[in-house]
């Protein structure tokens, strides 16, 4: 044996160059298909985080929050009404008196997790990933996360839109991040969700003619699905599903999850399958709702231009704490509007680009948010002392718009301002409101500071209505 093969063997048994012993390692190397259910589902299913571009969500240590601008999707629901009519349409088609057989052995036990219809719209109360669950839960987290922010005497505004199932998650959000004092220190305030609110709005609308017919022409079948139909008529002779019915049982399957533990519809269709259902997803949110509709970005300036205005007057002379709750259709205006996640070209109809920044799961899921920090910075070695701001998706900093020059990769806040000043469009003249209807936001700075909302009198009937104003 070599002179040096023999002193490293003897070291390693002296225990002089380390263990003969193998160790773990730290960090595993294996990043591989990045794949999970919650990723695949669109707007559907139950809150899962954004996944990140590695920046950390805690503020650098050389900074501090001193203001939170907060807008929130209401919590895990079940099914629309008109989603729901689809699905009862497709398992009409599943005979009762039949003993399935392959991917769908479990319907033999199975029942439908919507036991009356007048629950379809209603925020969820059961299960691991109940609506009501994830409001109060998003509260005590941002207690942990902003509580410095609140002095614990101070009588503090929400804002809510005027939808039931927004209240609830509101008043659990409240719950959870006020504890006790809920009932004295939160002043909950309703915002009507007619269109003739114009700007004064959590959920402001386009008068003028939109740019729909793309979202229009959109379909809800993927060539996916015909083989999924194709595999399950198969197994079972007796069925006769279409590639619409694939699209519906997908859609019952990932908002059983809002009400229920776990669902064994997911396992009944491929990954492939998944991947083809959240890109629809990702079409009807993009086309409909977001970058794909040139209007939306107008919409999506009321509340982008009203935020900045709060950034810039500083929590001293407003808030440091604005939370504010609404629905999907009204995050992903507000973030083209900004510019965030929009893909340098439209999302093509025919084929699933990989890469693509506007995933919904990661935009909009159940229980989604959209947070704007305005940070209060010391002066280091890498940027001066002030104020910067940073964007925060769903637990996620998102850089903004190639502005990343602060500490955390944040934004100054002056630079902040030019920029959004100079992409937001004129929602009053593009949208063409009417002259009557408010021309800007206004409720941040004109809201009660009573208790009355907090809590609803009565009985919560099992239909939601709009109209809790």
């Amino acid at each position: 044996m070599p002179i040096l093969s023999s002193l490293i063997c003897a070291l390693s048994i002296t225990g002089a160059v380390g263990s003969s012993v193998p160790k773990a390692k730290q960090f595993s190397q294996e990043f591989r298909d990045n794949y999970s259910i919650l990723k695949h589902y669109g707007g559907n299913g139950p809150y899962s985080e954004r996944r990140s571009d590695g920046i950390a969500r805690d503020p650098p240590a050389s900074c501090a929050v001193d203001q939170v601008i907060m807008i929130k999707r209401h919590g895990e629901r079940y099914p629309s009404p008109a989603l729901g009519a689809g699905i009862e349409s497709t398992l009409s088609k599943f005979d009762p008196k039949i003993t399935y057989t392959g991917d769908l052995s479990f319907f033999n036990d199975w029942s439908y997790y919507v036991p009356n219809k007048c629950l379809y719209n209603a925020e969820t109360s059961s299960g691991p990933y109940a609506g009501l669950l994830d409001g109060y839960t998003h509260g005590t987290e941002y207690r942990d996360r902003y509580g410095h922010l609140w002095d614990g005497d101070a009588i503090v505004p929400m804002w809510s839109s005027g939808y039931g199932r927004v209240i609830e998650t509101a008043r659990k959000f409240g719950e959870g991040f006020f504890g006790y004092n809920y009932s004295t220190n939160a002043a909950l305030n309703i915002i009507s969700e007619s269109e003739r609110m114009g700007a004064n709005s959590l959920t402001p609308v386009c008068y003028a003619d939109r740019d729909t017919a793309t979202c229009d022409g959109l379909t809800n079948t993927m060539p996916q699905f015909k083989v999924a139909a194709e595999r399950l008529n198969a197994q079972n002779p007796e069925l006769k599903l279409n590639e619409t019915d694939v699209y519906y049982l997908m859609s019952m399957a990932s908002f059983e999850l809002n009400a229920r533990a776990s669902s064994e519809w997911i396992n009944v269709f491929t990954q492939d399958e998944w991947v083809s259902f959240g890109y629809v997803q990702d079409l009807n949110y993009y086309y409909c709702a977001g970058p794909g509709d040139k209007s939306m970005s107008a919409v999506g300036s009321v509340y982008a231009n009203a935020s900045l205005t709060l950034l810039n007057e500083g929590p001293e002379k407003t808030s440091p704490l604005f939370f504010n709750f609404a629905h999907d259709t009204n995050i992903t205006p507000i973030l083209a509007a900004l510019g965030l996640l929009t893909p340098d070209e439209d999302l093509p109809l025919d084929r699933i680009p990989f890469g693509n920044p506007y995933s919904t799961s990661d935009i909009v899921p159940q229980g989604g948010h959209f947070t704007i920090e305005r940070l209060s910075c010391d002066k280091t070695a890498a940027s001066e002392a002030g104020s910067y701001v940073r964007l925060v998706l769903n637990e996620a900093v998102v850089p903004f718009n190639k502005c990343t020059s602060g500490p955390g990769y944040s934004c100054p806040l002056e630079e902040y301002s030019t920029i959004v000043k100079g992409i937001l469009p004129d929602y009053v003249g593009q949208c063409k409101v009417p002259h009557k209807d408010p021309k800007s936001l206004k409720f941040w700075w004109n809201y009660n500071s009573t208790t009355e909302l907090n809590y609803r009198n009565g009985s919560v009937p099992c239909q939601e209505a709009e109209a809790e104003r």
